[in-house]
């Protein structure tokens, strides 16, 4: 009978077979080229007054926060912060206790900031888009691969703290 979960070969090999994807800054710097380029394209329509959009400049600040962050706790673990790489450590300490994948909701953040900043409508919707992207090519597979990993441990963290927020 086959098994619903993947098996720790069939993760390596996906593993393998994705380490020449773009990694997720590339992925943020596209949505981010794409936000102002659309801003400046197709703005729909002015949604934050002046000077209110200036409060997308905080947002920026605390998803580059919240990258750094987490960052500086995979350091200090001494664990892998590329994706598909095999992790050596389960961090749960910092803002790995209110969202699994800190690192991603720190570049939402940050497209919601210059969503807010540029004040157009279309530039939401490509956050939104990097959300869902973020999701599908990445955390999924990402906590695939960290439940066969950290089994038991992991299913116990997932249970207890969301995904994004």
């Amino acid at each position: 009978m086959m098994s619903a979960l993947p098996t720790a070969r069939t993760t390596q090999i996906a593993m393998k077979e994705t380490k020449a994807r773009l990694l997720p800054p590339s992925y943020l710097l596209i949505f981010l080229l794409l936000a102002i380029a659309l801003h400046f394209v197709v703005p729909i329509v002015h949604i934050v007054p002046f000077p209110y959009n200036l409060g997308g400049l905080l947002l920026i600040a605390i998803g580059i926060w919240l990258n750094l962050w987490a960052d500086g706790l995979f350091k200090t673990k001494n664990t892998t912060v590329k994706p598909f790489e095999k992790s050596s450590a389960l961090i749960l300490n910092g803002p790995f206790r209110f969202t699994r994948h800190p690192m991603y909701l720190g570049m939402v953040i940050g497209l919601l900031g210059l969503a807010i900043l540029l004040r157009s409508l279309v530039t939401f919707f490509v956050a939104i888009a990097f959300a869902i992207t973020m999701t599908v090519v990445f955390i999924q597979p990402e906590e695939k691969a960290m439940e066969e990993t950290f089994g038991e441990g992991y299913l116990d963290y997932k249970a207890r703290v969301r995904r994004w927020l």
